[in-house]
């Protein structure tokens, strides 16, 4: 397996894997690997000939007062968990290499990021466009690998890559669950033992929002409602937003019919958590 540190390096590798007519399929992380990680490693090993994986914890998608000083790292863990899973190359750029000096352009995609996380994190997604473009860039990818839990990142960058024309495959992967329903986040680790158990609200809440749907209830403010009266319940919890919205174009639904997503942000002591399910 190769480190590859600067952008050169990785696409010479690159443009020597296409020479050899190989695959590459790009896992974008920020590090700190978890089992909802390697769901996507795996699914790139049985898809492609070669998988990178990119480690980079991008600055231009924290906001103010968010927690880009203190985000969980440990390289060689990943390192290692990357060995064990036959990944071919680690991306890790540093900040200079892919902010150079004087840098000062974006990508944004409009209104899919108004909503959501959008509302409460307005320029967090100009951010993950812009390092996701700038890492097709670099790697170049058949294929790129991302998680349901970031359903409306997963959006938003399918968007990107249709509009600015990348020959990218997006493929999204189901959430990973630790076995009592909380959504695997690389943030679950700054949850103490009683927050932790007060996270788990988060499935539990959309697990009542499915059974009333599966009961009949077409009425999302209800639903809603619902939802709130049981996250509020526990200790520590303060609701971000809760959204039953179209899967397509995330506006609201004024009625339950067709698939939708019932999206939720919740804090949890100090801890934004996000889950979701697809209906």
């Amino acid at each position: 397996m190769q480190i590859i540190n600067t952008v050169e390096e990785m696409q010479k590798f690159s443009d020597l894997a296409r020479e050899e007519k190989k695959t590459i399929g790009l896992v974008p992380t920020m590090g700190y690997l978890h089992e909802g990680h390697l769901s996507l490693i795996k699914r790139a090993g049985k898809e492609c000939d070669i998988v990178i994986v990119s480690i980079y914890v991008n600055p231009t998608q924290f906001g103010p007062n968010e927690d880009l000083s203190k985000y969980p790292h440990d390289f060689q863990r990943d390192k290692t968990i990357c060995i064990e899973n036959n990944v071919n190359a680690i991306f890790c750029p540093t900040d200079d290499s892919m902010y150079q000096q004087g840098y000062q352009t974006f990508v944004n995609v409009e209104n899919l990021t108004k909503s959501l996380c959008g509302k409460s994190r307005p320029t967090h997604f100009k951010g993950v466009t812009t390092i996701v473009s700038k890492l097709f860039n670099c790697t170049k990818p058949h294929k790129a690998y991302f998680g349901q839990k970031d359903y409306q990142q997963t959006r938003v960058i399918k968007q990107m890559t249709r509009d600015l024309n990348y020959n990218v495959d997006i493929i999204v992967c189901p959430i990973i669950r630790e076995k009592d329903g909380l959504a695997m986040s690389s943030r679950n680790r700054y949850l103490n033992e009683e927050e932790r158990k007060s996270a788990l609200v988060l499935s539990r809440s959309l697990d009542l929002a499915k059974k009333l749907i599966d009961k009949g209830e077409t009425n999302p403010e209800k639903i809603q409602r619902e939802m709130v009266k049981l996250i509020e319940s526990e200790n520590s919890t303060r609701i971000d937003y809760i959204e039953l919205v179209d899967v397509d174009n995330l506006t609201p639904k004024d009625r339950i019919e067709g698939k939708i997503l019932i999206a939720l942000a919740v804090f949890v002591g100090k801890t934004r958590l996000i889950d979701n399910l697809l209906v």
